[in-house]
């Protein structure tokens, strides 16, 4: 007959049986959350999917499509402005920049067709954390548009123009219904000596 553990191997025994289950529950608590932390961030992907397929798919009365500028968000930045009501960054795509480098359109030379500017618009509030008085946006109200295609546009000095909303209520955005092709045009006919463009590629 086998002969019955001592006191102490038996503690020992007991005390690797007790560890090994603890040891099981950590890697199924590990286990639980990194699946967790897997499906929160693609349940988060997928919403900003929806959110850019539902905003992509805008258009304005005039048939500009929100898609045409689709990676807008990640364009380099030309300028700024404000106005009492607003602040404006004026982002461009590639091939704009690149004419911008190159010259245009100080050279006198026009912009390449496939051009695209955006400026973004914010609502401005007082900074509560900044050391002196400055304001920073707060609540982002709208993306104009302009693109450059001279064959669409030619009563436009070839560049169409539209208006996308934002209501931050809804997190949507919305074609506007004014938005016209030339809607922008009167405005910055006072610039058509620049090619239709009010900001400069500012130094930086």
């Amino acid at each position: 007959m086998p002969q019955p553990m001592k006191e102490p191997v038996a503690q020992k025994q007991q005390a690797k049986n007790i560890e090994g289950r603890i040891t099981v529950r950590r890697i199924g608590g590990f286990a639980i959350i990194a699946a967790a932390v897997t499906l929160l961030s693609v349940l988060g992907v997928v919403a900003v999917y929806a959110q850019d397929k539902d905003k992509y798919s805008l258009k304005s009365p005039s048939g500009i499509a929100f898609s045409d500028f689709k990676g807008y968000e990640d364009w380099s930045v030309v300028s700024s402005a404000r106005t009492d009501e607003v602040l404006k960054v004026i982002v461009a795509n590639p091939a704009m920049i690149q004419a911008y480098k190159a010259g245009v359109p100080l050279n006198s030379q026009p912009f390449p067709d496939g051009a695209m500017i955006v400026k973004l618009q914010w609502k401005p509030k007082k900074s509560t954390e900044a050391q002196f008085a400055v304001d920073v946006p707060d609540v982002f109200s709208q993306a104009f548009v302009m693109e450059k295609d001279s064959k669409r546009f030619p009563k436009t000095g070839g560049w169409g123009y539209a208006v996308f909303n934002y209501e931050a209520a809804s997190d949507k955005f919305t074609a506007d219904p004014k938005s016209l092709s030339d809607c922008g045009n009167a405005c910055h006919t006072a610039v058509k000596s620049k090619d239709y463009i009010f900001h400069p590629y500012q130094k930086r």
